[in-house]
């Protein structure tokens, strides 16, 4: 290729003379990106504040790992060396020095929804957007795909078993998360795009509802016109995208309990482990059966998602129901951390209340006859402030709460909300603020009884709650 060839056309071609640097590789979404990249062919390097799984997982694949964030890491680089772009996270601020250096080096600079088009130019993209439910959606989605023989290439925003949390795959089909933060889901193009549900979130990006709506009128409208949306005929927010959608003239499908769905489930009975069995119905008529292991009327919601994906795919309703009939979960999605002394500990990513109702119900479906302990770590200052109300009324579900501190990830705090303001608004008739990670784990080894159920909610590291606890019931 020549000289005069731009870093985006080198992408879409998978030229192996590519170098790209991520700053923040570490994180969820760039270590997928990373992943797919390194399978590609293409150089790669990064950095992260601190190591964890994803970098020495990409470390022993070749990449060069470098631990803190500074200049150097670039400006000592040989000229030869140097990359052709730097794809940032979006929790990488404008004073990071290492962005900044790349900056001050003429080197592009560019953040997911600027790099995704190139890398998935050449591929039928099926996003999965929505609140709630979009990384679950995607696991089961690229489950089935694969078991049903398609080689999909994948983005997830969790680790699947078996699977990872990315790959290039050598299918025309991509499945990628299609996350809404920082406005990443409107740098794709996709074929087939799923909505799961839409309700307010990231307010330090969407300042107000409408603004947060719009965004996804925007996705809706980046499907072409011989291309397929599918969302959710129960979620008002999703209603509203396709209501708006329709005047458009592309092709929609939805899917969920309401009568009008396209694809429906009729009349869902308690199955194993909390999850639900259902009949199925394709446009009125019978479609068949499934079975799901994981709980929750929400993954029911999902998996039905994932049917009408499949059957777009070409793959067979009665095999995609098959293979979604042993889908486990992934991590942080319900996840069994382990049990001790008679104490089972979950942990769940959830931290919207819409999220956490959901979760702490799915618990209480499995687990109906058990003491349930909901431990909450408040994620970011501003959409504590935002949801405290509707917050402090999603524990019911649970039988004791303890709130720690807000993991303020990429804010600080200004004083005007705490973790203290959630417990006081709630009147959840036990809940409790223990602010120290170390110390809830302490309370709750203490206090919990043989027979209990711990669940840890949050997208933070609130999850150190319960393997703390874990290690003090093993010692005990």
């Amino acid at each position: 290729m020549s000289q005069q060839t731009t870093w985006q056309e080198k992408l879409a071609a998978a030229d192996p003379t590519l170098r790209v640097h991520l700053i923040g590789i570490g994180g969820t979404g760039l270590s997928a990106i990373a992943t797919v990249l390194v399978e590609m062919g293409v150089s790669v390097s990064g950095s992260d504040r601190q190591p964890n799984s994803h970098t020495q997982r990409l470390a022993l694949g070749g990449v060069h790992i470098f631990l803190g964030q500074q200049a150097a890491n670039l400006v000592g680089m040989a000229p030869d060396q140097r990359p052709d772009v730097v794809l940032i996270s979006s929790a990488i601020d404008p004073h990071n020095p290492e962005r900044q250096a790349a900056e001050s080096m003429g080197l592009p600079v560019v953040k997911r929804n600027q790099f995704l088009p190139a890398l998935l130019a050449n591929r039928r993209v099926i996003a999965i957007a929505g609140t709630h439910g979009k990384s679950t959606t995607t696991a089961m989605t690229v489950q089935v795909l694969r078991q049903a023989g398609l080689d999909v290439g994948y983005i997830i925003g969790t680790v699947l078993t078996g699977f990872g949390n990315a790959a290039a795959g050598t299918h025309p089909y991509f499945v990628i998360e299609a996350d809404e933060y920082d406005h990443m889901f409107l740098g794709l193009h996709p074929a087939l795009a799923v909505i799961t549900n839409v309700e307010w979130d990231h307010p330090d990006c969407y300042p107000t509802p409408g603004s947060y709506r719009r965004a996804f009128m925007q996705f809706a409208d980046l499907v072409p016109q011989d291309g397929l949306l599918i969302s959710c005929a129960d979620d008002p927010g999703a209603e509203e995208i396709r209501a708006y959608r329709t005047t458009h003239g592309q092709s929609w499908i939805t899917y969920g309990l309401n009568i009008g769905a396209n694809l429906r489930a009729l009349a869902p009975l308690s199955g194993p482990n909390g999850g639900y069995v259902t009949t199925l119905s394709w446009q009125a008529a019978p479609a068949g059966q499934i079975s799901l292991q994981v709980p929750g009327l929400h993954n029911l919601r999902n998996a039905l998602a994932v049917l009408a994906v499949a059957q777009r795919c070409g793959v067979p309703l009665a095999d995609a129901a098959a293979t979604l009939a042993d889908f486990r979960g992934t991590d942080r999605r319900f996840e069994l951390k382990g049990s001790a002394k008679g104490v089972i500990v979950y942990d769940d990513y959830a931290h919207h209340p819409t999220e956490v109702r959901a979760t702490l119900s799915g618990a209480r479906h499995r687990h109906w006859d058990q003491r349930i302990w909901a431990v909450i770590q408040p994620h970011t200052f501003s959409r504590t402030r935002t949801v405290l109300a509707e917050m402090a009324r999603s524990f019911s579900d649970a039988d004791r709460v303890i709130v720690t501190d807000i993991y303020a990830s990429r804010e600080t705090d200004d004083g005007t909300v705490s973790a203290q303001d959630l417990v006081a608004a709630s009147d959840h008739p036990a809940i409790r603020h223990v602010g120290d990670l170390a110390q809830a784990a302490a309370t709750l080894a203490a206090e919990v009884q043989p027979g209990d159920v711990v669940i840890t909610l949050g997208a933070g590291d609130g999850y150190r709650v319960g393997e703390l606890l874990l290690e003090q019931l093993s010692r005990d």
